[in-house]
């Protein structure tokens, strides 16, 4: 079990697309929308607001102006990406615009990296300009660009001094730096064997609704296990302190009429199927009464095992909305699990 005291942020596709019912018919409203609701997550009690990173589609995309904008509208509230295919970055370029957004946040920045998810674009990365060497697997290509990127961010050398027109032996790290970022990076892991890896490597653990694997076994059970292979290769790895672990659900309260009418058909159990060539097993919505999610989500292993809950959100339904829905998360079902506002998690801290 995790040492950390809990926290519970909220994640968002920011999808955009016309419709009835859709208050995110641009991309304008759904980047606007996007920081309003960190604001009133923040107001409410919450404790992160995490982007979703797609390429080639009607969603967030490139996350740092939109975090840097978040950041200057809120105060506490952790920002972070959950989580950026590293197949489309540049990773000193990425290393530059992630320093400015922690520094301008004061450091709340949590970056949640991984090798991508199947996108609806047909090797897509390659449109950036960035292609794998031959024999090389974009599972790889993404560890490698994350390996430069984590040493850009630790402030190494990564290229020679100008000496008068020749390479000087002095090393040149990007800039600007934040001393502390390098400590919060999470790896987005959707097998046992990645978070094994991102453990190894000492980055945090973030784990979604979907692992590319089934052993049969209920979801929570499967993450659970995959939580526990993490923190067991984080510790033989030799590295200080506890990691964190954040695990997503979808949660969706029925306070009303509109609610059961929205949501009320949604599945409440496991699917498994095929995604891009494996079998996999996505999680469970929660859906209904808040006291019975409360219930259902004190019996999910995982849930209780992380430290982090981000609930993904309905955004296209708007802020207040989403707000609400948060609202009520926080009140009557976020405590369940062990939450507390964070101001009154910050009081424990100074009482004890």
């Amino acid at each position: 079990m995790s040492t950390h005291p809990k926290k519970v942020g909220f994640l968002t596709f920011g999808h955009w697309q016309g419709g009835r019912g859709s208050h995110t018919p641009t991309a304008t409203e759904a980047l606007t929308q996007t920081i309003e609701l960190a604001v009133e997550a923040e107001k409410a009690g919450l404790d992160g607001a995490f982007l979703r990173v797609h390429h080639f589609a009607k969603h967030l995309s490139a996350p740092f102006p939109l975090l840097a904008a978040m950041a200057a509208r809120t105060q506490h509230i952790e920002l972070g990406t959950a989580v950026i295919d590293m197949r489309y970055e540049n990773p000193l370029g990425m290393a530059e615009e992630a320093a400015i957004t922690d520094l301008i946040s004061g450091g709340r920045l949590q970056l949640g990296l991984s090798r991508g998810s199947p996108e609806q674009a047909y090797k897509g990365y390659e449109a950036f300009g960035y292609i794998p060497q031959d024999g090389q697997s974009v599972a790889d290509y993404a560890k490698d660009k994350t390996e430069l990127f984590r040493a850009a961010i630790q402030g190494k050398g990564m290229v020679s001094a100008d000496a008068g027109g020749r390479p000087s032996q002095a090393m040149l790290p990007v800039q600007p730096q934040s001393a502390t970022l390098q400590n919060r990076i999470w790896w987005g892991a959707g097998t046992r064997s990645t978070a094994v890896w991102a453990g190894e490597q000492g980055m945090h653990l973030m784990s979604s609704t979907l692992m590319t694997e089934d052993t049969g076994v209920p979801f929570g059970e499967l993450q659970a296990e995959q939580i526990a292979l993490f923190r067991e290769a984080w510790h033989k790895a030799g590295w200080v302190g506890e990691p964190r672990v954040s695990v997503s659900r979808s949660i969706l309260p029925i306070t009303s009429d509109f609610d059961r009418y929205l949501f009320g058909g949604h599945a409440d159990t496991d699917q498994v199927g095929i995604l891009d060539g494996a079998r996999s097993r996505f999680g469970r919505s929660y859906v209904g009464e808040p006291d019975v999610i409360a219930q259902e989500l004190q019996k999910d292993p995982a849930v209780q095992s992380a430290d982090t809950l981000l609930l993904t959100v309905p955004n296209q339904l708007g802020v207040e909305y989403n707000a609400r829905m948060l609202q009520t998360i926080a009140t009557h079902i976020a405590p369940s699990i062990g939450w507390r506002p964070a101001s009154e998690s910050t009081e424990m801290v100074e009482n004890a």
